[in-house]
């Protein structure tokens, strides 16, 4: 037997004013998403925001539904959105937030295992990382540079 050890790294900034400018906007943007998801179920919204290589952003929330697997997480919405607008495009980061309305969220709150999947799928197309900054509604964000930092065996088109 032998045993296979992987570590990630994550970026930490204290608050969203720590981040370079153009990944506050982008924060920014993932916020306002995140304010029009719908969400009568859970009370818990998501907003994303995708800055495309042409600098265009595109962005998306949490849309549910009284049939649960019938919803769509914000960053599937998202990046579903952005493979489809820009087919091809590579991208250049994605933000993501949460914020729930029966409690403030602190912490950082990462994509799901569905969006990490979907994520990789966009990643391994474009070969090169996709960074990943995400927060709760306040408080600390981290950064992944790639989505193998927050999924590190991912099940890809050469598995098949």
């Amino acid at each position: 037997m032998e045993k296979i050890k992987f570590s990630a790294e994550l970026d930490v900034f204290q608050s969203k004013s720590e981040l370079p400018k153009p990944i506050q906007i982008l924060m920014n943007k993932a916020i306002v998403a995140r304010d029009k998801a719908y969400a009568p179920y859970s009370n818990f919204k998501v907003g994303a925001a995708i800055l495309m290589d042409n600098n265009e952003v595109v962005s998306g929330s949490n849309q549910e539904n009284a049939a649960y697997p019938s919803g769509l997480c914000a960053e599937r919405t998202a990046i579903f959105y952005a493979g489809s607008k820009y087919p091809g495009m590579p991208m250049k980061a994605l933000a993501v937030t949460a914020k729930s309305l029966s409690k403030e969220i602190t912490s950082p709150i990462p994509p799901c295992g569905a969006c990490r999947q979907s994520i990789s799928e966009y990643e391994v197309n474009q070969s090169t990382g996709i960074p990943i900054y995400f927060m709760g509604e306040t408080g600390k964000v981290y950064k992944a540079k790639s989505i193998k930092d927050l999924l590190p065996f991912i099940f890809d088109k050469l598995n098949l």
